[in-house]
């Protein structure tokens, strides 16, 4: 498997040094890629009837796009992931735009991850519908794929309606798209559309399951397995090099073609303590 890390993003803090010492750390680690995760807004705990999420407004988010840009300055090989972009809560021509951007400036390493999201306080601030998100989502990969190849082109759909036009510059390569999450809905269209499969849950039955209905709907329409790729996380906190070991050859034996490394509430929060234990978890896994 490749070997990259999650951006911890609230641990980072929003010190630009810090950014540029980790990006640059990991890279010189030999990470190959590099996972961002994606939240627009956070809700108060103070709202009526409370909040339980998993995040709240007291929790950094670094905004994908635009660090992934700042990153692709300051670095030269490592691959640049969203994981995942919440695409339904974007205009998906300005999706479109930023991508191809970065992918150019980055001499194309740029992988969009792409999920549609749970929380519902960040589609009702950026005003849009919440219970169309998956049919929104896969209308939006269609037309990114046609305005990042087409010169020119006319698009009618449910969400979107574009008349004789397109983007420029364009990418010169294809951007990769990968899928986040794991409901039926998601994984068919992962299988359909998507280029790789990012899951949110550890290498157990439930994973093998949807492992197997991803080959099972990707050789059915006569493609390649091995084109397909398998994005899987680790969690440093609370580990050890045996566990971290066990954990990496279940994924490896259910299929997974990529592993980052999560230091979340790992390291008390300097640069030096992520790096040190991601390259803990390298030797680990050695």
């Amino acid at each position: 498997m490749k070997i990259g890390v999650v951006l911890p993003h609230n641990e980072i803090g929003s010190d630009a040094g810090a950014m540029k010492a980790y990006a640059q750390g990991v890279e010189a680690l030999g990470a190959d890629h590099l996972l961002i995760y994606d939240h627009v807004l956070g809700a108060d705990p103070d709202r009526p009837g409370g909040w339980k999420g998993a995040y709240n407004k007291d929790t950094q988010f670094h905004e994908p796009m635009t660090t992934l840009s700042y990153i692709a300055g300051i670095t030269e090989q490592i691959e640049l992931v969203t994981t995942v972009l919440i695409l339904p809560q974007r205009q998906t021509a300005l999706v479109a735009k930023q991508a191809a951007q970065i992918a150019l400036l980055s001499n194309n390493r740029l992988r969009l991850g792409v999920g549609t999201g749970w929380n519902e306080v960040e589609y009702e601030a950026l005003n849009v519908p919440f219970r169309a998100r998956g049919r929104r989502q896969e209308e939006q990969v269609e037309l990114l794929r046609q305005l990042w190849s087409s010169d020119s082109l006319s698009f009618s759909g449910e969400f979107h309606e574009v008349t004789l036009a397109s983007i420029n510059p364009r990418p010169s390569k294809p951007i990769p798209i990968w899928f986040g999450g794991g409901a039926p809905a998601v994984l068919a269209r992962c299988a359909e559309m998507g280029n790789g499969w990012m899951p949110l849950m550890g290498p157990n039955q439930a994973a093998q399951e949807a492992v197997t209905q991803l080959q099972s709907l990707w050789t059915e329409k006569g493609k390649d397995w091995n084109d397909f790729g398998i994005q899987a996380q680790a969690q440093c906190a609370g580990g050890t090099p045996e566990r971290w070991l066990s954990h990496y050859q279940r994924w490896q034996a259910i299929g997974a073609t990529h592993m980052a490394i999560a230091t979340h509430n790992a390291a008390k929060g300097s640069v030096d303590e992520h790096l040190s234990a991601i390259a803990s978890y390298m030797e680990a896994i050695r």
